[in-house]
């Protein structure tokens, strides 16, 4: 079994293939998927297809892009919010510097307030970084110190300091199709670096497209792609990859019930 740790089911680009898109899924041996949120306002949209498909679950958040937009959201809220039997994660949320659609204040403050409701849910935050290392792994260092807290590096592409910083404070690390493209030998080899009990495969579906699928549009059953290359980077074979990253994904998505657990 596999799980997709995060892809957006709510964008248009899946409005019509629902159906076709989780039972692909389902043959593929994706047994979870995740639907990440991009706005605390567009939350119902996301619980509509969550409470649709029993294995489907979603977070809530704000991500930097849209940071100022939902600027000034209190934690509280989304507290109140994550107490959704299908909402298991905070965010996406984090820095963009890469963009910038979101001023870098207004990130921040977005930033650390998904992390103080993390840390009062005991829920993960689902961490968006792009070409923001060093602010990243400030805010995190500074924050951990208040208070241990969950956490993924979601679509991992940053530099390894930030990795390690982030495996040393707790915080695990996920991988997508970006791992699969032919110019990311770096990543790769830290990919291969990472302890076995951190590491998470995703899609970011509709984005980022394995590889073999390269320019179409990405779906959760492509996840098994980015585990294949994963599993060849450290070295071990697909099956022992596919269940170290479902035990680690249940471990950190608590909140999501195992395939032994009552749904």
């Amino acid at each position: 079994m596999l799980v997709d740790s995060h892809c957006h089911l709510d964008f248009p680009d899946f409005a019509d293939d629902l159906d076709g898109i989780i039972d692909r899924a389902a043959a593929a041996g994706v047994g979870r998927i995740v639907t990440i949120s991009t706005r605390v306002k567009r939350l119902a949209a996301l619980l509509s297809i969550a409470e649709r498909f029993p294995n489907v679950y979603c977070s809530v958040g704000t991500h930097p892009h849209q940071a100022d937009e939902e600027d000034g959201i209190p934690a509280t809220e989304l507290i109140e919010l994550a107490r959704h039997p299908k909402v298991v994660a905070l965010g996406e949320a984090g820095l963009d510097y890469f963009y910038e659609h979101g001023s870098r204040e207004a990130q921040e403050r977005g930033f650390r307030t998904h992390i103080a409701a993390a840390r009062a849910t005991g829920l993960p935050l689902v961490i968006h970084t792009r070409e923001a290392d060093e602010d990243c792994g400030r805010i995190l260092e500074d924050e951990v110190a208040k208070g241990p807290f969950k956490a993924v590096l979601h679509c991992y592409t940053g530099g390894r300091e930030l990795a390690l910083k982030a495996i040393a404070l707790g915080l695990s690390i996920s991988f997508t199709g970006i791992l699969t493209f032919k110019k990311s030998d770096a990543l790769r080899a830290l990919a291969a670096e990472l302890p076995a009990d951190r590491i998470m495969v995703e899609t970011d579906a509709p984005y980022l497209a394995p590889g073999k699928f390269r320019g179409k549009r990405n779906e959760p059953s492509y996840v098994v792609e980015v585990a294949k290359v994963l599993a060849d980077a450290r070295g071990v074979t697909l099956e022992e990859m596919s269940r170290q990253t479902t035990d680690n994904f249940f471990r950190l998505f608590s909140k999501v019930p195992a395939p032994n657990e009552a749904a």
